[in-house]
């Protein structure tokens, strides 16, 4: 079974979220998803996201190109890729926070894992801080 990790917020699940999990679920047969922990979010972007953490991870099970949900964990967030050791990490094309260590981690674990950094979906239309801009605005 070859195992694909992304990682992310998905807070208000957009097109451009379904767009990363379809393309994610090609490259490996089990999907693993590691949302973001709330505490993590604010350190990170400085407010809290619009659905909590159990909210969030309720509305990512439902989706069926996902096999498997998990919270980040708050202080090693490498920790997923430790204990799951996926064959594949696909990261949007926006996606850079906490990125960087990765292929240091992947030495350190002598795991020989592909990332993979996906293209944007019409970022111009479903990107999350845009909706959220829009929503404000409506």
């Amino acid at each position: 079974m070859k195992k694909v990790m992304i990682f992310g917020t998905f807070d208000t699940l957009h097109e451009g979220h379904f767009y990363l999990f379809r393309e994610a679920k090609k490259h490996g047969d089990y999907l693993i998803v590691v949302l973001a922990r709330d505490e993590t979010i604010f350190k990170v972007k400085g407010r809290l996201p619009d659905a909590n953490e159990k909210k969030r991870l309720k509305e990512l099970e439902s989706i069926p190109e996902i096999d498997k949900v998990i919270l980040g964990d708050k202080d090693d967030k490498y920790k997923a890729i430790k204990k799951f050791r996926p064959e594949v990490i696909v990261l949007g094309y926006d996606q850079f926070i906490f990125t960087y260590k990765i292929p240091k981690i992947l030495i350190d674990l002598n795991l020989d894992a592909k990332i993979i950094r996906l293209d944007s979906f019409k970022p111009e239309i479903f990107k999350s801080s845009l909706i959220k801009f829009q929503k404000k605005h409506e």
